[in-house]
């Protein structure tokens, strides 16, 4: 049994829905030596729930060797990631303004899903669970989306928006997980988590 995990994500959101599940973690990023943004980098030809899958694993590996390299106490490691698409398409984090209004317009009077996969590494071993939500945006302006970009909100998101910010005034329908929309999904984390004898 473990009454605290390592959480290797530095979204404020995934903490925030730890903390809401009573689950104690201390924070396991990644030192200036990584190159954590290439795990993320995406492949020709990759399926996005292929993607999401293999970003996660990877980050996983990356967590555990980032936890030994630091001698730190044994406790289990969790691992998310998130990402948007569209059909076949990946919707990433934009690059820049340009992007992120590509991206909002493509969603705009659309239904696209948002997947996020869920990673645990304790005693040796590895669990993973995937968790796909249907989102249904309504039409979008140019100016809503203009006005979304100037606030700064697209920016190191996935699908260039966050369901917590003013953007959810255009979602007229979910169909999924809401804790998994905005990045780790609290139905398959507290799963993981009791598989791994985590208490909370």
């Amino acid at each position: 049994m473990s009454d605290f995990i390592y959480l290797a994500s530095q979204s404020p959101r995934r903490s925030q829905l730890l903390q809401q599940l009573g689950v104690r973690h201390e924070l396991l990023l990644a030192g200036p030596e990584e190159d954590a943004e290439s795990l993320e980098a995406e492949r020709a030809g990759e399926l996005p729930a292929a993607y999401v899958e293999r970003v996660t694993r990877a980050k996983l590996h990356a967590a555990r060797q980032r936890w030994k390299a630091r001698g730190l106490p044994p406790a289990p490691i969790l691992c998310s990631d998130t990402t948007v698409a569209l059909g076949r398409r990946i919707l990433g984090k934009p690059l820049d303004a340009a992007d992120a209004h590509h991206t909002l317009s493509l969603l705009s009077g659309r239904t696209h899903r948002v997947i996020t996969a869920v990673a645990v590494a304790f005693g040796g071993r590895e669990a993973m669970l995937v968790n796909v939500s249907h989102v249904r945006f309504d039409q979008i302006t140019a100016k809503q989306i203009a006005d979304y970009i100037q606030s700064g909100e697209p920016f190191g998101k996935a699908g260039a928006y966050a369901i917590q910010s003013h953007a959810a005034a255009w979602i007229s329908h979910i169909d999924g997980s809401y804790s998994g929309i905005m990045g780790l999904p609290l139905y398959e984390t507290a799963q993981l988590l009791r598989q791994a004898g985590v208490k909370f």
